[in-house]
């Protein structure tokens, strides 16, 4: 098998290409204007890994600078595999690389490639990463505005407050126009149209909450139950040695989406009588109400999930069987 890692800084990158069980050969490409991380560079950089015809190119997810790379790749026919660096790392200890540089982490990523196989995902579209930057654009205006908001009423200066005001009333500004251009892209595309109306027939899932899984978990209707749940970080996990039996909790996934379907389920609690009737039954079990509460969150995960998989609006009869 031959595999590629590619380290993605911020204005370079790093290729190591691992031939088998052969040496890993290492194209180092710093200070390079024909491989810096621009256009420029990952056109040069696709043109070599096409030629060496890898079976698996696997990147680290870096916040955003490895998507230009990823895309351009994908785009290209290339098998992309984008992975969470936590698990290279761990994977680097426990094979005994403990020292970190550019060069050395192209390698592990080349030896993790061929060893654990990560699975190859398509490279979202063009329209996808406009709007998944868009509801995460919305996130970070919705935190800046909680923070100015905290400022304010602890701030004792007149001038101070005034600055604060304005720029709240800014951000309130964008905080719409963001929201504008949210619902302009739902709305021009007939199925992402189609998936908000499916998505928000759920008692207790409202607008922004579709949103958010149509832009930041479209594995939703592809994945089975149990993946969906990791993915999210709504699965309970196992914590067992021996006779020990540990107790499970949940933990990883991707957080913005689990935020947003922890307040979808408190919602669904109060206003959808399945999801009710369920979380009652766990709290006069005994289950801890915050434990009821992460289990609704699952359980209206996986009825979201079948929904989409079915293209089904929702049904409480059919849906609480299917869960």
């Amino acid at each position: 098998m031959t595999c590629a890692g590619v380290d993605v800084a911020k204005g370079h990158l790093d290729l190591a290409i691992r031939f088998g069980s052969e040496e890993v050969e290492t194209h180092h490409f710093e200070n390079s204007s024909h491989f810096e991380n621009s256009s420029e560079g990952i056109a040069q950089l696709e043109e070599l890994l096409c030629e060496s015809d890898p079976e698996r190119i696997v990147l680290e997810a870096t916040g955003g600078y490895e998507r230009p790379v990823s895309a351009a790749l994908g785009a290209a026919g290339l098998p992309v595999a984008v992975v969470n660096p936590r698990q290279v790392r761990d994977f680097a200890r426990a094979t005994g690389r403990l020292a970190k540089t550019d060069e050395i982490d192209a390698r592990v990523l080349a030896l993790f490639g061929e060893r654990i196989q990560p699975e190859i995902r398509p490279a979202p579209s063009k329209d996808q990463e406009v709007f998944s930057g868009l509801v995460a654009r919305r996130r970070q205006l919705q935190k800046m505005k909680t923070a100015e908001q905290n400022r304010l009423g602890t701030t004792t200066s007149d001038a101070v407050r005034a600055d604060i005001e304005e720029h709240l009333s800014f951000l309130e500004k964008r905080l719409a126009e963001t929201e504008r251009q949210i619902e302009m892209a739902v709305e021009n595309s007939p199925l992402w149209r189609e998936e908000k109306d499916l998505l928000c027939s759920v008692p207790g899932v409202g607008q922004k909450t579709a949103h958010v899984l149509m832009a930041e978990l479209p594995e939703l209707g592809e994945a089975n139950r149990q993946e969906i749940a990791k993915l999210a970080g709504g699965a309970p996990l196992n914590c067992d040695s021996g006779q020990r039996r540990g107790r499970r909790s949940t933990w990883g996934g991707r957080a913005s989406v689990r935020k947003a379907l922890y307040m979808a389920a408190l919602s669904a609690t109060r206003c959808n009588r399945k999801i009710r009737a369920f979380y009652d039954r766990l709290v006069d079990r005994g289950k801890a109400k915050k434990t009821a509460l992460v289990a609704c969150m699952r359980k209206l995960l996986v009825i979201i999930n079948t929904m989409m998989k079915n293209g089904t609006q929702w049904n409480p009869e059919y849906q609480a069987s299917s869960a």
